[in-house]
């Protein structure tokens, strides 16, 4: 069937948000079109090469990030820790998976999130829910509430300028894998590591830099691409309006690419097969991840990714599996299998966020340290037992040193000290750290500690 940036507009639309100025709506999507693209097509090209090599299982793939981005986060600071964990995490997973680590960022872009509710209810007064700074704001009065068109830019704007701070770090050597140090953190030494995982990390930085260095020395040219570290970034293709208005044609490369990111996802409520975000992802040439939850019938699964790249183009699609550690067992099996059986070239991936999120007693939003790692141990196992090895892990996580998640040093009682996401909890420095240790153990085939 025909498509073009637009024929989503024909669909059942999914998630759609309430605006009540169309002409303004238009003003903004004529404005966002003529505004240069914030990733190239040679990255997205160069992107999906490594998808493929880790389809083949020579690449693995770390993404990373907050739940949603919010525009006062566009800050040096909290950028370079962002940049910095998924570092240190990439490190760690490099010295015990022995392969190359691709890292995505949930940056630059992540500041629309769904929501189960089109309006949210507080003491009788009923207002749209925040569907993240892309769309309105987080407090709770009728104008911020009100979806703006003009978030559009101001995303746009700050997805920019967090694109540009990046690029600037990883091109002045902050990515260097020769030099860890720079990655430290500034409560390295105050965060609540205990002191065995920080020496453990320590001793792993040193000796990933001198095996570095004693490869160079033998004159290995490989190791170039091992110690060059290439950074994307990633976001929920939620607003159409947005992603349609930077989708364009390149020279010198045939169909559209979207230039907003350069792996959008398609989530667990937007993947309807005869659904408007289907419709829109089908037709660009990025990589596109989709989310998959432990209802998804598995021959349905089989449709949608082949509506999605009806070639089987490798490097395309990637399965981002959010199960939840009491489903994983019994739905990801049956999964795999038809995916497997009808010869889909998918890279798999593990969500273990998503599907632990519970709330305690007092009403609070967050998740379980232990289910993360259960959910994470299970996927590794049951991939080993099908059809090889799992690909990649997606997490929520932040550089700062949070208090949203139980576990890892964390208790119920500690969830108030510093619970700062406007959405869903995140890791934070501590366990995300121990949690790449956890996974390199997977990785490396040895029994966890």
């Amino acid at each position: 069937m025909s498509w073009t940036p637009d024929s989503w507009k024909s669909k059942p639309l999914a998630q759609e948000v309430a605006y009540d100025d169309p002409a303004a709506v238009e003003a903004t999507i004529a404005r966002l079109s003529q505004l240069p693209p914030l990733v190239t097509s040679w990255e997205v090209e160069r992107l999906k090469m490594a998808i493929a090599e880790a389809q083949e299982g020579r690449r693995f793939i770390l993404q990373g990030g907050d739940c949603a981005e919010t525009l006062g986060d566009c800050q040096p600071g909290i950028i370079a820790n962002k940049l910095k964990i998924l570092l240190q995490m990439s490190m760690v997973l490099v010295h015990a998976g022995q392969k190359p680590v691709v890292r995505i960022g949930r940056l630059a872009g992540q500041y629309a999130k769904p929501r189960s509710k089109p309006t949210e209810e507080r003491n009788g007064v009923s207002l749209p829910s925040y569907f993240g700074d892309l769309v309105n704001r987080p407090e709770f009065t009728a104008d911020a509430r009100r979806a703006d068109p003009r978030a559009l830019l101001d995303a746009y704007s700050h997805a920019a300028l967090t694109l540009n701070f990046v690029r600037s770090l990883t091109a002045a050597g902050f990515a260097d894998l020769h030099h860890p140090e720079y990655w430290d953190l500034g409560f390295f030494t105050r965060s609540g590591l205990p002191p065995e995982l920080r020496e453990e990390y320590m001793q792993t930085s040193a000796r990933l830099s001198e095996a570095l260095r004693f490869m160079e020395a033998l004159g290995e040219t490989s190791v170039d691409e091992l110690s060059r570290v290439d950074f994307y970034t990633s976001h929920e293709g939620l607003n159409l309006h947005y992603e349609a208005a930077q989708t364009r044609r390149v020279p010198r490369r045939e169909g559209h690419y979207l230039l907003t990111t350069h792996m959008p996802w398609i989530g667990e409520r937007t993947r309807a097969l005869d659904g408007a975000h289907v419709e829109f992802f089908r037709g660009v040439e990025n990589v596109v991840g989709v989310k998959l939850g432990p209802k998804v019938d598995p021959h349905d699964a089989v449709k949608l990714l082949t509506t999605l790249s009806p070639w089987n183009e490798a490097g395309k699609l990637v399965c981002i599996t959010r199960m939840g550690a009491s489903e994983v067992d019994k739905a990801l099996p049956p999964l795999v299998e038809a995916v497997t059986r009808a010869g889909r070239r998918v890279l798999w991936m593990c969500d273990p966020m998503h599907g632990n999120t519970h709330s305690t007693s007092s009403g609070i939003k967050t998740r379980s340290f232990d289910d993360i790692l259960r959910e994470i141990e299970r996927s590794f196992a049951i991939h080993r037992e099908i059809a090889g090895e799992l690909g990649g892990i997606h997490f929520e996580l932040t550089g700062e040193d949070v208090t949203e998640c139980i576990g890892g040093g964390i208790t119920e009682a500690d969830l108030d000290k510093n619970y700062a996401s406007v959405c869903d909890p995140r890791l934070n420095y501590r366990q995300a750290l121990e949690m790449a240790f956890r996974i390199g153990t997977w990785m490396s085939k040895r029994a966890p500690r």
